[in-house]
């Protein structure tokens, strides 16, 4: 794929370009850079806007809900139009309007462990915005197994937390060496609630983590845990040890 940027690129990404750290050379990163998204909901909804916006050359919307009227309360990448609709499919929509320059493949499709491989070929970086621990558990095997960069995010009430993991890297943790297999049924959106311009930070945390790691610019959020309480307008910043004892990648070398 030709990363070259057109005439048209320079003025879209322009301000991007501006910028010290990224100039055409980071823009052009992006432009190569493939990225999975898991869950096109509130996290997913933000997370996908700005990385279909700032450049990256393909995303994968992986999600097989549909759209539900409740949604539209938190995840604006979706309409009254779409309410029905696979969300991976209304997300496409909306993001070809953003930017029809790039490639977006919406798979409406279950991740899974069968399913894992074929989703990530030739992805570069997972972005994690699903809502269940099963998930999310797939999903960071999937990371250390393949070597993929994986932020991972969540989001419940007025309270959020995100992250970054490299299995790349020898002493990046992994999302198991933080939480171990959860019994209990975690609380979820529906049962709970969630403020929405909540998931709108965090997601957009997401995405500048992510363009971070591919434009290898700044400081990743590798090794360590955000935590924000939105009702007080809180951060907290917890580091994170690798656990040599963790199920799941205690055998990476």
């Amino acid at each position: 794929m030709d990363t070259t940027l057109t005439d048209e690129q320079l003025v879209h990404y322009s301000r991007h370009i501006l910028l010290p750290h990224m100039d055409t050379e980071g823009q052009e990163r992006l432009l190569s850079s493939c990225v999975a998204i898991v869950g096109l909901g509130g996290l997913g909804a933000s997370a996908a806007y700005y990385l279909a916006a700032s450049g990256v050359g393909e995303l994968r919307l992986i999600d097989h809900d549909c759209v539900e009227r409740s949604n539209l309360q938190r995840q604006i990448i979706h309409n009254d139009e779409t309410v029905g609709l696979n969300k991976a499919v209304s997300a496409k929509r909306t993001l070809e309007k953003l930017n029809p320059t790039i490639t977006i493949d919406a798979l409406d499709q279950k991740f899974t462990e069968t399913s894992a491989p074929a989703l990530l070929e030739g992805v570069d970086l997972i972005v994690d915005c699903c809502d269940n621990f099963a998930t999310r558990f797939l999903i960071n095997a999937s990371s250390v197994k393949y070597g993929l960069p994986l932020v991972s995010a969540a989001a419940i009430q007025m309270e959020a937390q995100i992250s970054l993991f490299d299995p790349r890297e020898k002493e990046s943790p992994c999302y198991r060496c933080l939480y171990q297999e959860v019994d209990e049924t975690p609380l979820s959106c529906s049962e709970s609630g969630v403020l929405a311009p909540l998931v709108g930070i965090i997601g957009s945390m997401q995405a500048l983590e992510a363009i971070k790691l591919l434009a290898n610019i700044g400081s990743p959020l590798q090794g360590a845990l955000l935590l924000f309480d939105a009702l007080h307008t809180e951060w907290r910043r917890l580091t994170l040890k690798r656990d040599p004892a963790c199920p799941t990648c205690s055998s990476r070398c």
